[in-house]
This record gives structure tokens, C-alpha cells and sequence, in this order.
């Protein structure tokens, strides 16, 4: 489960809301300099918390209706999901450790 994966709207219920373990979910954009930042350091989270936890990242331009229902209005936001529910946000560029501690919170 080390790796993060880029899913689509059909796909979010299936990977994220019905997910067993909580969801880290990276919105971004092409256009957006902080996401591009922001991928390795999820990417080195991710393998870090291998069986612990989801990675996925949604792609806001190819992703509307996903992003609308989850007011993303700042780039990239960081969304934790536990049970189905959006239980954490974070958004803009920040450290690996502000990422972390806000994880183990769910975890």
C-alpha cells in the first residue's frame, strides 16, 4: 500500500470513503508550485506508514465535482479520512513533521 495513487471522482468512494485504514488525500494541480513541493514529501510519508494508512492524491482539474464537495479552495490541501469522514484538513505547503503529527492523530 506504499505507494500513493492518483484517483479519479468514480473511483474516491471506493478508495477513500470505503477505505478499512484512514486516507491521506493530496489535492493539487499542474499549474500549483507548492503541490509539485509537496509530492516528494508525501511520497516519503507514504512509505513511511506503508500498511497504516492510504495515499491517494486527486487531481482538482480532472477531479471538479470531488473537489467542490470538500470546499478545496486552496491548493494543495491535505485531506485525512477515517471511516469515511474527512477527520483532518490541512492546506498549503508545509513540513513532513506539521504533515506527520497531524496523521498520527488518526491513526
Amino acid at each position: 500500500m506504499a505507494d500513493v495513487i492518483e484517483i479519479k471522482d468514480e473511483q474516491f468512494e471506493q478508495e477513500v470513503i470505503n477505505s478499512p485504514v484512514p486516507v491521506l488525500v493530496d489535492f493539487w494541480a499542474t499549474w500549483c508550485g507548492p503541490c509539485r513541493k509537496l509530492g516528494p514529501v508525501i511520497e516519503e510519508i507514504a512509505k513511511d506508514y506503508d500498511d497504516k494508512v492510504k495515499f491517494v492524491k486527486v487531481n482538482v482539474e480532472n477531479c471538479i465535482n470531488i473537489a467542490k464537495e470538500y470546499s478545496i479552495s486552496g491548493l494543495p490541501s491535505l485531506l485525512v479520512f477515517k471511516q469515511g469522514e474527512a477527520v483532518e484538513r490541512m492546506t498549503g505547503l508545509m513540513p513532513k513533521s506539521t504533515i506527520i503529527s497531524n496523521l498520527e492523530k488518526h491513526i
